[in-house]
């Protein structure tokens, strides 16, 4: 029986929803906002989180309220299949195009939710699979100002301070970082002396984003060189990043390329690890398929996130609790998102901190 197949059976009952706007004044420079989906019915409430990143997408659909017709006892299967009938976007049509699986998910996961704590029951329960703690690292992109305020003038030298300052509170931590081709060698060098960087993402995949990455064959070089063990996230493929990353190709991973199984399949370079955002995938179906591929095929997996502001963080670390515990998940709690250490925060691993039902992971 496959993973879904455990889950799409299960009853669950709306009698109606509620949204909720949340917001947040982030380390990247910019104020993150995030939509909380409330679905209730049958005497409980199952929560999700709409990560959509263009904030007149979260306005739209707060002013518009809960106008979808999703009222009713149906599946979980079925009330997936009412989803992808409905329009998620009544009000006004998405900014971009990857806002839809976003939305999608949000929905899916508060469904998910509901159906569980009305059957008293708990993710791990219904999938069979007992949850571990889970491991962390802290993702961050170095040059940004420490204080917030004015991003530095553009001629100002990339520093390692802000891993450094981490790394002070605790050693232990270990990081995803998001290299640029204002890294010089030295910098690079000096990042490698910590022993700390298990990730680096080129951000490569992206196009008409705020962090979209060159395809820069130098950097790429430098960093392939510099940080032998750290794995390459969303390398962009040309002839000259190709000779580049040659010889590293077993290290190379894909986050933003990856949204159902045969995007896995698709890749150039067959994947030894990918990064899995349930919000990429959209559905449950489409999420849990793709775990049973990458078990199927001896495929590594960590956990990424999407500034989550609301469950939907609690959610991506119970996802790695379950199926990768033990790799470079990029969930931290959201204190890490802090640009300089401040409070107590909890250490990787994090304890296992599951709810007894639903999918929901205490904060």
């Amino acid at each position: 029986m496959s993973l879904y197949e455990r889950i799409a059976g299960l009853p669950v009952r709306i009698d109606g929803y509620a949204l909720e706007a949340l917001a947040l004044d982030v380390s990247s420079g910019f104020t993150r906002v995030s939509t909380l989906i409330r679905l209730h019915g049958g005497g409980e409430e199952g929560v999700g989180e709409d990560v959509c990143y263009d904030a007149p997408d979260h306005l739209a659909q707060v002013q518009a309220g809960p106008v979808l017709p999703l009222a009713g006892e149906w599946t979980l299967d079925d009330l997936s299949r009412r989803l992808e009938a409905l329009d998620l976007f009544p009000a006004a049509p998405p900014t971009r195009p990857d806002a839809v699986p976003y939305r999608r998910w949000g929905f899916e996961s508060a469904v998910l939710d509901l159906a569980l704590r009305q059957a008293g029951t708990s993710l791990a329960d219904a999938l069979g699979i007992a949850p571990r703690p889970v491991t962390f690292v802290v993702s961050t992109r170095l040059g940004e100002p420490l204080h917030g305020g004015a991003e530095p003038p553009p001629t100002t030298p990339v520093t390692a301070e802000r891993v450094t300052r981490w790394l002070a509170r605790d050693p232990s931590l270990r990081f995803k970082l998001d290299p640029t081709s204002a890294w010089t060698p030295a910098l690079v060098r000096e990042l490698a002396a910590t022993g700390a960087v298990a990730t680096v993402d080129l951000k490569g995949c992206y196009s008409g984003t705020p962090v979209d990455g060159e395809a820069d064959p130098e950097l790429y070089a430098l960093i392939a060189r510099e940080l032998p063990e750290a794995w390459i996230e969303d390398p962009r493929l040309t002839p000259e990043t190709r000779a580049a990353l040659a010889g590293h190709e077993h290290r190379v991973t894909w986050d933003a390329p990856i949204h159902s199984v045969e995007d896995i399949g698709a890749r150039e370079w067959p994947p030894r690890m990918v990064n899995m955002k349930p919000s990429r995938f959209g559905t449950l179906r489409r999420l849990l398929d793709a775990y049973d591929f990458l078990a199927a095929e001896g495929i590594g997996a960590y956990g990424g996130g999407q500034f989550e502001l609301g469950p939907g963080r609690g959610q991506i670390q119970h996802l790695a609790a379950l199926f990768h515990p033990e790799t470079p998940n990029d969930v931290a709690p959201g204190g890490y998102n802090a640009p300089v250490p401040d409070g107590a925060l909890p250490p990787s691993p994090l304890a296992v901190a599951a709810a007894p039902t639903g999918f929901r992971w205490k904060q």
